[in-house]
């Protein structure tokens, strides 16, 4: 299993879209190849449904639905986890 650490690339704060699209290229797609996904975002306080929304939707997209069977959310907090939870929705309503 292959931990991401949300807050060492965005603090507190998740809210740049160029972050995600870097964090999905570059560290999320290739690890899902070989293993399933840590997201930890312990120590974020809120992200934009944008920063999510970059995070995740390409990899619904092109993964399908079934991916989130290889990825887990780990230490969000309440407001996190609800932005995560409208991009998993809609996405699945695209």
């Amino acid at each position: 299993m292959i931990e991401i650490n949300i807050f060492e690339k965005t603090g507190k704060f998740a809210v740049s879209k160029d972050i995600a699209r870097d964090i999905r290229l570059n560290e999320l797609l290739p690890a899902l190849e070989k293993d399933e996904i840590v997201l930890n975002f312990q120590g974020v306080d809120s992200a934009t449904q944008s920063f999510i929304h970059a995070l995740l939707s390409d990899v619904i997209r092109n993964k399908g639905i079934n991916i989130l069977d290889k990825l887990t959310f780990k230490d969000c907090n309440k407001t996190v986890q609800k932005i995560i939870t409208i991009v998993i929705e809609y996405m699945q309503n695209v």
